[in-house]
């Protein structure tokens, strides 16, 4: 009787399961590390967007964190009638390197995570070992290399030399072998087969669908490597007009103390080049919302 008065007198949160409590220390802690995390990548985002808006006289002379004479679009407009052009040339060449190769490189890594995840051959985790050596090799190791392997067959300062490198991502591989061994069922696989479908077609219907948030990691890692790429353009262009846009503002940064005026064309140049990269990320976050999704879902 007394242990049901006492039951009765309890109130709900006496009852109720007592978990980890969270700590107010912890959590002020946890949010003073994000916050200046947060500050150390966007205060040289910040400063770089002001120092586009400044021409050159008040980049030394007022606050380098904020605003002075507002004559942003009349750098971008003299950035990119310099040189006849010149920079829009870059970007694009910048986007052709890192959007065809990211795209080539996704969809070859796709197919190699997944044949080693699904078939069984001889081999199989030999060829995956090799993988997994491929992804601690640092990709400065193999510029030179890949230099004396392109200039034997005259590809050096062409599109290809650039390229042809970008689409290989041992990473992918690993990552895409991965997810599809924990998100694409044997049962859907042979429910495919059963319908007729073959093993291509079936991958690209059915299988990428399922990888898709992993895909667009690869694609998003891929991209962000080959436009930042700096060493490999390096050694193998010489033509100005197929630098991509990181080795064109390199090019102009080691000419400032003859030609004064391209320290502005180099900071607005720089804070142009990452706008890119933000709207490929915000684009394709959505993907990877809708990927887990559907993953959760099947």
């Amino acid at each position: 009787m007394s242990m049901l008065t006492r039951t009765r007198g309890a109130t709900a949160d006496d009852l109720s399961p007592r978990g980890p409590r969270e700590s107010v220390v912890s959590r002020t802690v946890a949010l003073v590390v994000m916050a200046v995390f947060t500050l150390y990548f966007l205060v040289p985002i910040w400063w770089l967007f002001i120092a586009a808006t400044k021409d050159r006289g008040e980049l030394l002379t007022t606050n380098a964190l904020w605003f002075a004479d507002w004559n942003f679009v009349q750098n971008v407009q003299d950035l990119f009638a310099y040189g006849d052009g010149i920079y829009l040339r870059w970007l694009v060449n910048s986007a052709g390197y890192a959007g065809i190769g990211a795209l080539l490189a996704t969809v070859f890594a796709g197919m190699c995570g997944y044949a080693l995840a699904k078939y069984q051959f001889r081999g199989r985790e030999a060829y995956f070992n090799v993988v997994l050596g491929g992804v601690l090799v640092p990709a400065t190791a193999l510029a030179l290399p890949l230099f004396l392997i392109f200039s034997q067959v005259n590809l050096t300062n062409t599109f290809w030399a650039v390229l042809l490198p970008s689409i290989v991502s041992p990473f992918g591989v690993y990552l895409s072998r991965i997810y599809a061994g924990a998100s694409v069922p044997d049962e859907l696989i042979e429910a495919s087969r059963l319908d007729g479908a073959g093993e291509v077609r079936t991958f690209f219907t059915v299988s990428i669908r399922l990888m898709m948030p992993a895909l667009i990691t690869v694609f998003l890692f891929q991209f962000v490597a080959i436009w930042n790429n700096f060493f490999l353009p390096l050694i193998m262009l010489r033509s100005e007009e197929l630098f991509p846009v990181t080795y064109g503002l390199y090019a102009w940064n080691t000419q400032l103390n003859q030609i004064p005026e391209l320290r502005t064309y180099v900071l607005v140049g720089s804070f142009i080049s990452i706008i890119p990269l933000i709207i490929t990320f915000l684009f394709l976050q959505r993907f990877w919302r809708n990927g887990l999704g559907t993953g959760s879902v099947k």
